[in-house]
């Protein structure tokens, strides 16, 4: 009889961790993304950074000797103007605050700022560490650097006034990228994965993701990865890319997903 009540403690045990297990592994959902439109992007756009501002899109994209900054049509993909980054800059995120762009670099430590209506360079800034994503929150620029901390940035003078660790279910989220405010939420891509984070900004908890495997070329380059989110906030339009990825695409919440192997890692701290 002890020998039947041990196996039977063992069980309730191991049923209890593998539940466990499952509640961490779906306490945050995650959701497949539906696709409204579908646009042309340049197919050799490292793309980088990506917002949208009075009917038009603003792309950065990265590499050394080929970054650069364009206004775009979203709708046909035609450039209306575009800066060249020389060597050995290589270009990352991009924010619109009043009439500037900010511009960051990857491991260069130097930011740029540009003149929003015709695009001429104005002054440089600094800051510590490598440079990822951009976006901004009406009184603060924010920025990634590839770990699991977003930097709160006063525009003024560039200078970090806070920090924010971003956390799903308790385990940090490492390798936040191209970044995107909509509608009081932070959207983050996360590097080398399908997932979009979506983040509380007051608490830096991720409140769901949305999986994009279903964009994109079909059979991707290592490097080729989701990395774009810009919103049209009057219309209500979220748009998606990635690096070298011939569409652009806008795209609504769809069903929940189970079983989706990145969240689960995310969500059990295992990398």
């Amino acid at each position: 009889m002890k020998r039947i009540l041990l196996a039977i403690a063992a069980l309730a045990v191991l049923a209890a961790g593998v539940w466990f297990l499952f509640l961490r592994t779906t306490g945050i959902p995650v959701y497949a993304v539906t696709v409204a439109a579908t646009h042309p992007h340049d197919p050799t756009a490292f793309t980088e950074g990506l917002f949208f501002k009075d009917g038009a899109l603003y792309e950065s994209t990265g590499e050394e000797g080929t970054s650069f900054i364009r206004k775009v049509d979203p709708a046909t993909g035609k450039v209306s103007q575009q800066v060249d980054l020389p060597a050995p800059y290589f270009g990352e995120g991009i924010v619109a605050f009043g009439d500037k762009l900010y511009q960051l670099t990857w491991k260069d430590q130097t930011g740029f700022t540009y003149n929003l209506k015709d695009m001429t360079l104005g002054d440089t800034f600094a800051y510590q560490g490598e440079g990822w994503g951009m976006t901004q929150d009406g009184k603060n620029i924010i920025m990634s650097n590839g770990s699991d901390e977003l930097r709160f940035l006063d525009p003024k003078t560039m200078q970090q006034v806070s920090t924010l660790k971003v956390t799903a279910n308790g385990c940090p989220v490492k390798q936040l990228n191209e970044l995107e405010w909509i509608d009081g939420e932070i959207w983050a891509n996360i590097w080398q994965s399908n997932l979009v984070a979506r983040i509380d900004p007051a608490t830096g908890k991720v409140t769901s993701f949305l999986d994009v495997s279903a964009l994109g070329p079909k059979n991707r380059g290592v490097d080729d990865v989701p990395n774009g989110i810009a919103y049209d906030a009057a219309g209500k339009r979220v748009f998606a890319t990635g690096k070298r990825w011939p569409q652009l695409y806008e795209v609504k919440q769809g069903a929940a997903v189970t079983n989706n192997a990145d969240a689960a890692r995310l969500t059990t701290c295992a990398g």
